[in-house]
């Protein structure tokens, strides 16, 4: 028989956490910020390259991340 995990599992921690908040600053991946954007992952792309959108960083080969505080003065221009 397998003893319990110490750890909570995902689903757990998921309930639990407090609400989800774009954060002050620092860099934002793709899978947390379409939960903050009104639109799909093709449509985020379509707004880049159209210069529509904040461009991302490349962080490292395979890794691209937006600054946080590109997005929050973005969502203050929709206003």
């Amino acid at each position: 028989m397998q003893a319990p995990s110490p750890f909570p599992s995902a689903h757990a921690v998921r309930q639990s956490a407090e609400p989800l908040a774009l954060p002050a600053t620092g860099f934002v991946r793709q899978n947390l910020l379409l939960r903050f954007i009104p639109f799909s992952k093709s449509t985020l792309w379509r707004r880049v390259n159209a210069k529509l959108f904040p461009a991302p960083v490349r962080i490292s080969e395979g890794v691209t991340a937006w600054r946080a505080e590109d997005l929050h003065q973005w969502i203050a221009d929709q206003r």
